[in-house]
């Protein structure tokens, strides 16, 4: 499987522009679940050129092309993050809307062992967790 969105682009035969490759780097550099607005703003300060519109209809094409993986967390915020990432979890902090990944070996355990159960052999899944913190910093450092 190619290793970089281009390369991931290529292979599925779209036409790379120049406003597309910096999206695409853009996106590659990523290491949070961006929104088209977040992307659009990283992008723009690589390339003025570069409209809202463009990033999302780059976005759009990607999502579609399966290179993007899109997620909708509960805050109103289409986000996103490439496909060819290791399987993880997310916990999404409902105060600060940060997005937590993780993965637990147990609570992938627990999914086979219920597909199983109910007759089925998994093939995929989703797991969002939405919580608040237990402790605020104001009540740490004090």
């Amino acid at each position: 499987m190619p290793s970089t969105i281009i390369e991931r682009c290529e292979a599925a035969g779209l036409r790379i522009t120049g406003q597309r490759r910096t999206i695409a780097a853009v996106l590659q550099d990523a290491d949070d679940h961006p929104d088209v607005e977040a992307l659009y703003e990283r992008a723009s300060a690589v390339d003025v050129k570069i409209s809202l519109a463009t990033v999302y209809r780059t976005v759009k094409l990607f999502e579609e092309t399966g290179i993007l993986e899109k997620h909708e967390f509960g805050d109103g915020r289409a986000r996103y993050e490439t496909t060819d990432r290791d399987h993880h979890d997310h916990l999404i902090d409902l105060h600060s809307g940060e997005v937590i990944e993780f993965v637990d070996k147990e609570i992938e355990a627990l999914q086979e062992r219920i597909a199983q159960k109910l007759g089925y052999a998994l093939r995929g899944h989703r797991l969002e967790l939405y919580g608040v913190p237990l402790k605020t910093k104001k009540d740490s450092d004090g």
